[in-house]
C-alpha cells in the first residue's frame, strides 16, 4: 500500500515539479500577473499576490522576474489578457478532475484539455459535474517526521478547522482560506515547516487506484499538467506511483 500513500503522492508531485521547473515559472509568471491585475500591486492589500509570491520564491524564481511580473499584472507594462477558467471531468474509474487554466484563447484550451483527457480514457464533464466532490480550503501537509502534537497545539491556536494524521504519519492540517494567511505565519514562528502549504481544492472522498489504472490516471494528470494553459490540476485519485 506505500504506493498510495500520501506521501508518495506528494514526493511524486514534487519530483515531477523539480523536472519542470521552467514551466512551473511560466505559470507563476501569469499567476502573479492576474493577482496582481486583479487584486493591485500592493501586497500588503492582496492575499492572493503575497500566495503567488511564496509560491515563486520557493520555486527559486529570482526577485527580477517576480517584480517584473507583477509590474505587468499591475499595469506599469502591457501586460497580458489572460482569462480564468475551470474545467470539470473524469479519469479512470470514475476520479474526478478539477483543471484550472489560464488563457488568452479558450477555444484553444478546452481543445487541448478535451483531447488530453480522452487520449489515455478520460472524459470533459459539465460544469458542476465534480466540483461537489472538492472543498475549497487551505491546506497544509506535515511530514511524518513532524510532531503531531507541535502541529495540533499551534493549528488549533491559530483557527484551523481540522487536523487529520494518516497511516503513516503525514499530518494535514485544513483551515477556512480567509484564515490560511495566519495559519502559515504561526506554524513559521513555532519553526513548524510543511511540505505543501496553499489554497486548493481538496477531494472529499480518495478513490485509490493501481496497476495498469494507474498509470493511465498519471498519463492523464501528466498530459494535462504539460499543457501550457493549465495553471492548477485537482483530483481524488490516489494512484500507485509505484505502478
Amino acid at each position: 500500500m506505500a504506493g498510495h500513500s500520501k506521501w508518495a503522492n506528494i514526493k511524486h508531485k514534487k519530483a515531477a515539479a523539480d523536472a519542470k521547473r521552467g514551466k512551473v515559472w511560466t505559470r507563476l509568471i501569469k499567476e502573479l500577473q492576474v493577482a496582481a491585475k486583479t487584486g493591485g500591486g500592493d501586497v500588503s492589500a492582496n492575499p492572493r499576490l503575497r500566495l503567488a509570491i511564496d509560491k515563486a520564491k520557493g520555486a527559486n524564481m529570482p526577485n527580477d522576474n517576480i517584480n517584473r511580473a507583477i509590474a505587468r499584472g499591475a499595469g506599469a507594462d502591457e501586460g497580458d489578457n489572460y482569462e480564468e477558467l475551470r474545467y470539470e471531468g473524469y479519469g479512470i474509474g470514475g476520479a474526478a478532475i478539477i483543471i484550472d487554466c489560464m488563457t488568452d484563447n479558450r477555444t484553444r484550451t478546452v481543445a487541448e484539455v478535451r483531447h488530453a483527457l480522452s487520449k489515455h480514457g478520460g472524459n470533459l464533464g459539465t460544469d458542476g459535474s465534480v466540483a461537489f466532490m472538492f472543498k475549497h480550503c487551505g491546506q497544509f501537509l506535515f511530514a511524518p517526521d513532524v510532531s503531531e502534537d507541535s502541529i495540533m497545539s499551534v493549528a488549533l491556536d491559530a483557527g484551523a478547522q481540522d487536523v487529520i494524521t494518516d497511516d503513516e504519519g503525514v499530518t494535514e492540517v485544513l483551515c477556512d482560506p480567509i484564515d490560511f494567511e495566519q495559519l502559515k505565519a504561526a506554524f513559521e514562528a513555532a519553526g513548524l515547516v510543511a511540505e505543501e502549504a496553499d489554497i486548493t481544492m481538496r477531494a472529499e472522498n480518495d478513490i485509490e487506484l493501481s496497476g495498469d489504472d494507474a498509470i493511465k490516471m498519471q498519463k492523464i494528470i501528466d498530459m494535462l499538467e504539460d499543457l501550457d494553459d493549465v495553471q492548477e490540476v485537482y483530483t481524488n485519485a490516489i494512484m500507485d506511483v509505484d505502478a
